[in-house]
């Protein structure tokens, strides 16, 4: 069965964004969003009487700034911040970025193909565009993280972000589900990169379903081939469940 047959009014729907809803740019600021997308999401959230959240690595001002005039639940910074359906926004508490900072700025600036990203929580370095220091980055950022109590790394597409600890796309899905309108629902989640693979097993442990977009094993139980293909099958859900299509 497809995502689109098992989408039903009593699911929860939870969405990760690059790599899933859109496709990876070469800088987390060029990102395209397809404006169809927009009007998918937003007869999905009425579809499912707003039980639809948006769970990423992102922090949530961006996802919003992206999704306008869309406003919908969302996890960013990996579960270090989340805004409920009733438009309320828990962060976890900040831990001490500095020696981890210090340690991603020195490596940026000996290797200017690197991006150092600061987030509310949280600090990415990005080797995309320099692939080749992928041992470098990840050796560094371990041993910044280690100096530092209540962090951890956490290593996805290109990049090695500190978090805190306590931060995880699954504890937000959890979170998300112990609250209207989520709760009591069967839990879908979306993602396209190994930090999914928690979400993934959460739901699938709860009785719903974990969707991988794109190649690389997981234990996702259902796979898409790509954000486009995803796009796709939340169009096709739109119009089977009796909504329009989507201009």
């Amino acid at each position: 069965m497809t995502l689109t047959d098992l989408l039903c009014p009593s699911c929860a729907l939870f969405l990760d964004f690059d790599g899933t809803l859109v496709d990876i740019a070469p800088q987390p600021e060029a990102v395209v969003v397809p404006a169809r997308l927009r009007a998918t999401l937003q007869a999905l959230h009425s579809y499912l009487d707003g039980a639809v959240a948006v769970v990423s690595g992102r922090p949530i001002s961006q996802i919003d700034s992206f999704l306008a005039p869309l406003v919908l639940p969302a996890a960013g910074v990996h579960g270090a911040e989340r805004r409920g359906a009733d438009g309320q926004t828990v962060h976890l508490p900040i831990v001490d970025m500095q020696e981890v900072e210090v340690v991603a700025r020195a490596l940026a600036a000996r290797h200017p193909a690197l991006r150092v990203e600061t987030k509310r929580g949280s600090i990415a370095l990005h080797y995309r565009q320099a692939p080749e220091l992928e041992g470098l980055c990840l050796d560094a950022m371990q041993a910044a993280v280690e100096q530092t109590p209540g962090l951890t790394l956490l290593r996805g597409k290109m990049v090695a972000e500190a978090k805190p600890a306590g931060a995880s796309k699954d504890k937000a899905i959890e979170a998300f589900l112990r609250e209207a309108p989520f709760a009591g629902r069967t839990p879908l989640f979306v993602g396209d990169d190994i930090t999914d693979e928690v979400g993934f097993a959460t739901v699938q442990r709860l009785g719903g379903l974990g969707v991988k977009v794109g190649e690389g094993s997981t234990t996702a139980w259902q796979r898409l081939a790509s954000p486009e293909a995803m796009r796709l099958e939340l169009e096709n859900a739109v119009v089977l469940r009796g909504g329009k299509a989507i201009a």
